[in-house]
């Protein structure tokens, strides 16, 4: 385990939570996402990673045309950056607590294969891979991912070519991802993503991280990121560990305190952070040769 030496810095543009009213800068409309994205690579994103939001309420889609005209706009503009669509949308269950079998509003769960008719749409570089269920946040909000499902996505990303990134929320999932290698349901190199700091999965803690970095299968390539304020910290935290980083507003809105910050503003602080430690940050070619994408067409 050394300082990794050339990070690859991966921007989380939008996400899929409630954060639309609480910062004028979190994008909306494709445009908007498309327009962070570029802003997010130029200053040193070699990834950009797109959920894609209702146009008119902000409120979180998995709706295939918003993410094509995503996609079409970066492209246009000749933006060299690595592609990551999530496909984790479609795992949301809101149980009522007295009546479990009854869903709530915000319900939104379908099986594996629905999760990825943008990914075959598009076939983007990396897609995500949500690798377990989990209790999300306070309530009765859950996360569902079933082994089943995780087997049949898998296998269908696999099938299309594409690079699954693989969401790590605790070390059962780590667990669990290590199982779908062993079965051939991942191509190598494996890249992980380890989320931390998300209620209730795995805390911000480095003791934590630097488990599940010693969990992680021979060759794997991974990244790491925290919650809020924890963002910058994991910057150092990740790299230190040899891994790679992840920022954005998904994650965290603030710049500093009372400072809300832009996409681009949060890459530029993760690229001093990346050369402060003595590193240097991977260029969209080098992180595809490193994750094992196709060359950039």
């Amino acid at each position: 385990m050394s300082v990794n030496q050339n990070v690859i810095i991966t921007c989380a543009l939008t996400g899929a939570g409630d954060t639309v009213g609480r910062s004028p800068h979190v994008p909306v409309t494709p445009e908007q996402i498309a327009a962070s994205a570029v802003e997010a690579a130029g200053a040193g994103a070699a990834v950009v990673h797109i959920h894609v939001r209702d146009p008119e309420t902000g409120a979180p889609s998995r709706e295939p045309r918003l993410y094509r005209e995503v996609v079409e706009r970066i492209r246009e503009t000749g933006t060299d950056v690595v592609i990551n669509l999530t496909a984790g949308m479609g795992g949301d269950l809101v149980i009522d607590p007295e009546a479990p079998l009854r869903h709530l509003p915000g319900t939104d769960l379908v099986g594996g294969l629905e999760r990825l008719p943008h990914v075959e749409d598009l076939l983007p570089d990396i897609c995500t891979l949500d690798c377990g269920s989990l209790n999300f946040g306070d309530g009765s909000n859950l996360y569902v991912s079933t082994p089943d499902m995780l087997r049949t996505g898998a296998r269908r990303i696999q099938e299309l070519g594409v690079r699954p990134e693989l969401e790590i929320f605790d070390t059962g999932q780590l667990w669990f991802a290590k199982q779908l290698l062993a079965e051939g349901l991942l191509d190598d190199p494996a890249v992980f993503q380890l989320c931390m700091g998300v209620p209730w999965g795995a805390p911000a803690d480095p003791g934590v991280l630097m488990s599940m970095v010693n969990m992680l299968p021979e060759g794997a390539r991974w990244a790491s990121f925290a919650l809020g304020r924890m963002q910058m910290p994991w910057v150092a935290q990740s790299i230190l560990l040899g891994g790679h980083v992840r920022v954005g507003l998904e994650d965290n809105l603030y710049l500093a305190k009372g400072v809300k910050a832009t996409n681009g503003q949060l890459v530029e602080r993760a690229v001093r952070i990346t050369e402060s430690l003595g590193s240097r940050v991977a260029t969209p070619d080098e992180a595809r040769e490193q994750l094992g994408l196709r060359p950039r067409a």
